[in-house]
């Protein structure tokens, strides 16, 4: 079925008291054409209220503040959301060289896609990559694309603590080796390098076969349902899903909830605190059908294990895994 039943809670246990915490989620999936949020609750403990809008990118965010003196902090968003299957829209495939003629006709309407960040620099390393997928993908553009997400999934090894929060591609490309995150930055520092425009999607992996009572959350990539995968650009037919962290396409498994240049415009939760005391993390993803073959509301727990976190700047930002 493709009904989901998502639970993502997030806790924040301090060494001791803290106060003024400032803090913003993007937890509530995405409602369009692609698949439908049917319902979406945040609560947070202590207590708080959230201020809701839309940022630039259309990703629904909630800030909310806790400024009496606390020791633990738990934010759980819980959500409803029905995939849809894709609409082929039968486009005759681009041609790079084609692609080059026009490139510029786009380029000032996706200069975020395509402009480099902190995540994504533009680097020397990746032409290697970059040729190969030239070569591998046929002289289509939704094939290099398609041929650079492969590339990835060959090469690099999926090393969960390798690289962490803060690292941009050039940790991954030194050591071969990354999380979820890492694979969807490279992937975009390919396709820009190429003048493709790529976005970030953050959101969760649904496990293969995860009705079934003996499933395990290690058939998800990494051991944790919250994931992260790279749309490409291709003009004539629209944004492109690849997912080079599972080698597999993107389909009715991958729940999208917010869109980026990189990771730091789709992070899950950031917030701040004011106080000198250390912090540990807890994550706890819940995904499964929403209703089993019965027609019986069902939720099957997924958690991740508790991270121990370094926080100098007394900032609180869980990664993606």
């Amino acid at each position: 079925m493709n009904r989901y039943h998502l639970v993502h809670v997030t806790e924040f246990h301090y060494d001791g008291p803290v106060s003024e915490s400032y803090n913003e989620v993007r937890l509530r999936p995405m409602h369009d054409e692609k698949q439908s949020c049917l319902s979406f609750q945040l609560a947070t403990a202590p207590r708080s209220r959230s201020i809701v809008y839309r940022d630039s990118f259309g990703n629904w965010v909630h800030q909310f503040n806790v400024l009496p003196e606390h020791r633990s902090l738990t934010v759980e968003a819980e959500s409803v959301v029905l995939a849809h299957d894709a609409v082929a829209n039968g486009v005759r495939p681009l041609k790079l060289s084609e692609f080059d003629l026009q490139a510029r006709e786009f380029c000032e309407e996706h200069f975020d896609f395509l402009a480099p960040t902190s995540y994504v620099p533009r680097l020397p390393q990746l032409r290697d990559l970059l040729e190969v997928s030239e070569q591998a993908g046929g002289d289509s553009v939704e094939g290099f694309a398609r041929a650079a997400s492969q590339l990835i999934h060959e090469r690099f090894r999926y090393v969960k603590g390798a690289t962490h929060v803060h690292s941009s591609i050039k940790d991954a490309l030194d050591l071969g080796a990354g999380v979820c995150q890492d694979f969807a930055h490279v992937l975009l520092g390919l396709v820009r390098m190429r003048g493709l425009p790529g976005r970030y999607v953050s959101g969760y992996l649904v496990p293969p076969q995860t009705a079934e009572p003996n499933a395990r959350v290690e058939e998800v990539i990494g051991g944790q349902a919250s994931h992260a995968w790279t749309e490409v650009y291709v003009p004539g037919t629209g944004w492109i899903a690849l997912d080079p962290t599972l080698g597999a396409p993107v389909a009715l498994r991958h729940v999208r909830v917010a869109y980026g240049r990189d990771y730091g415009d789709a992070a899950p939760m950031r917030g701040v605190y004011k106080g000198h005391a250390g912090q540990r993390l807890f994550v706890d993803v819940r995904v499964c059908p929403a209703v089993d073959g019965e027609g019986h509301e069902q939720l099957r727990k997924t958690a991740s294990r508790p991270v121990d976190i370094n926080s100098p700047e007394r900032s609180q930002q869980p990664a993606q895994q």
